[in-house]
């Protein structure tokens, strides 16, 4: 396997892979990362899809790409997706999925149009004193020192970074920063998460630094996850042959090790029958999911608060046994033994009349019922004792929802402290408890708030206990490699696999893992495309510094004349000009900023 970008190899069909059409592959785990596993299988390793097999122990597919409507209960969705441009194996994937809305149309392009025709950006980001927006201006407020926090940490190896927390490496000029407050609750990290991640997510995204205050670095689908994205993935597994078996849990799997090398040679697993398994021969693959972000969820409703389970997780415990056959399988309890750390709480609130959107119209500044886009991402309540934040995308967010109702999501990073309005921890808080607190940050007359809550909406608690698990400070080795060496036919797929220079809770970083997979147990010779290399364009670097910076341009130190004299010797030469192109120095002499109309950087 190797890494390729530019659209020479995205456009080129590997040939058929030697040996495939004898070949068999089991995937343990319906979520993003398997069923793009299954997809690249097909594509581009040109397996039959009847020699496929998903094996999955919820009785739908799709994982925590989830959007489903309970009978009593309401809508839930326990997250939401944030995409953007260049998450190159996510696109890849959906350019092959048929939509189901748009004849003729992929996924793809369904999705490219809508946010060509409805772009998104937050018209208000922040509130603060029960609705009111917090005029953060679109400002990092970041000091000299803070900005210092920050070169370091990119500049800093990864070993650097390892087993360290964001609060090792950045100071209080930092943490007390609207740049904080925007990332924190966008990406939803604590101060207690990997110094690592925060550090890999800054490279990442440093194309997208200057969307971050108004959200409009990123695009959203027309429906809910699961809707847009997996009911067409699973639609088009189906037609080609792939099989899944639903409510079965695997509970291992069997190796033989032969020195260096080793293969996976069973899969056990428990079903409505009890248990069983599959015996792998020589031509079969096995590809597993191992850990879990919604492991153990649980619902509350209207009138009754979510469990925090921490008892027996199967997810996790299946990935325990797998690392105590062999050393490089990676270290679980690096990421979920501290359900304290890696817990918060997510709710979706559906309103039922036109009452509570007028409140959502007043802070979002665009109507709800509209179609188009609403708050163009979460807003956060900045005073909000949950750090709260909420968000409605587009309507209908499920298309079975009724033409008076509005699907909101809400969540809380601080789930064990009491609320504004409701002294009550998030935790331990009913549906209609929490929509009281969401409705007192969003300006209801305190009054009100109890009837309006019980009468004007239904909401759904979902308490998550691994869900920032991932985030959890770790080193090399604690996630095992995608395809381990040694591999004769199996890999790891999802959040908690190792690959190159990406970021984990992204539909990328699945997919991703899927294709390298792929690619690497049939030798599919086909470059996988790099991620985004946008921290080794000097053009995203100087305009990512002059938006850190809240636009100043950067302060030369020592005298007058000398400054001077640099800027003559930069006068009508290409580096001064991108200097000045990107406001990291003032104009000078002949050189002005010029708009660039040359290249992709806007």
């Amino acid at each position: 396997m190797y890494y390729s970008n530019g659209n020479y190899e995205a456009f080129a069909r590997p040939r058929k892979p030697e040996g495939v059409d004898d070949k068999s592959a089991w995937i343990v785990g319906g979520g993003l990362a398997g069923m793009a596993a299954a997809v690249f299988l097909v594509r581009d390793g040109q397996m039959a899809g009847d020699r496929i097999t998903i094996i999955e122990e919820l009785m739908l597919p799709g994982g925590a790409l989830d959007g489903i409507k309970y009978p009593d209960k309401g809508f839930v969705i326990r997250g939401g997706r944030e995409m953007e441009d260049h998450m190159e194996c996510l696109w890849d994937l959906f350019r092959t999925i048929p939509s189901i809305e748009i004849e003729g149309a992929s996924v793809l392009d369904e999705f490219f149009w809508l946010n060509k025709d409805d772009p998104n950006y937050s018209l208000c980001r922040v509130t603060e004193k029960q609705g009111q927006d917090a005029h953060t201006n679109k400002l990092f407020t970041l000091s000299e020192k803070a900005q210092k926090d920050i070169t370091k940490v990119i500049l800093a190896t990864r070993e650097e970074m390892e087993d360290k927390r964001i609060d090792e490496v950045f100071g209080e000029d930092f943490l007390k920063s609207n740049f904080w407050l925007y990332w924190r609750t966008m990406f939803a990290f604590e101060e207690w998460h990997s110094a690592l991640e925060m550090k890999l997510y800054l490279h990442r995204f440093m194309h997208h630094i200057g969307g971050l205050p108004d959200l409009s670095a990123l695009k959203f689908t027309k429906y809910n996850q699961f809707e847009s994205l997996v009911i067409p993935m699973y639609n088009w597994l189906q037609e080609q042959g792939v099989r899944f078996r639903f409510r079965t849990s695997v509970t291992d799997i069997d190796f033989a090790f032969d020195g260096d090398t080793f293969r996976a040679t069973r899969i056990e697993w428990t079903d409505a029958d009890g248990a069983g398994g599959v015996d792998l021969g020589e031509d079969d693959l096995c590809l597993a999911i191992i850990g879990s972000l919604t492991e153990n969820s649980d619902n509350g409703d209207q009138e009754t608060a979510p469990a925090i389970k921490a008892g027996p997780a199967p997810a996790w415990d299946l990935w325990r046994k797998l690392a105590a056959k062999r050393d490089d399988f990676g270290r679980p309890e690096v990421f979920c033994s501290d359900i304290d750390k890696t817990k918060w709480e997510s709710a979706t609130v559906t309103t039922i009349d036109e009452r509570i959107p007028a409140y959502i119209e007043k802070i979002a500044q665009r109507d709800p019922f509209s179609g188009k886009v609403v708050t163009g991402g979460i807003v956060t309540a900045k005073d909000s004792s949950w750090l709260m934040s909420w968000t409605v995308n587009r309507q209908p967010h499920f298309k079975a929802q009724k033409p008076n109702e509005i699907v909101v999501w809400v969540y809380g990073l601080f789930v064990e402290t009491p609320g504004d309005f409701v002294k009550k921890p998030m935790q331990d808080c009913t549906g209609e408890e929490i929509t009281q607190e969401w409705l007192y940050h969003m300006g209801v007359p305190t009054d009100q708030i109890p009837e309006l809550a019980a009468s004007g909406a239904k909401c759904v608690p979902v308490m998550m206990p691994y869900i920032t698990s991932f985030f959890m400070p770790r080193k090399a080795g604690d996630r095992p490699q995608v395809v381990p060496d040694g591999s004769a036919n199996f890999a790891f797929l999802g959040q908690f696999a190792e690959t190159t220079r990406d970021t984990i809770f992204t539909t990328e970083y699945s997919v991703r893992t899927a294709m390298e997979a792929v690619y690497q147990l049939l030798g599919v010779d086909r470059g996988v495309p790099e991620v985004f290399n946008s921290t080794y364009d000097i053009r995203y670097l100087m305009k990512g510094m002059a938006r850190l910076r809240d636009g100043e341009t950067v302060d030369i130190p020592g005298p007058n004349f000398l400054k001077g004299r640099l800027y003559d010797r930069l006068d009508n030469t290409q580096m001064g000009e991108l200097l000045t192109d990107f406001g990291v120095i003032p104009a000078h002499g002949d050189t002005a900023p010029r708009p660039r109309h040359d290249d992709a950087i806007a």
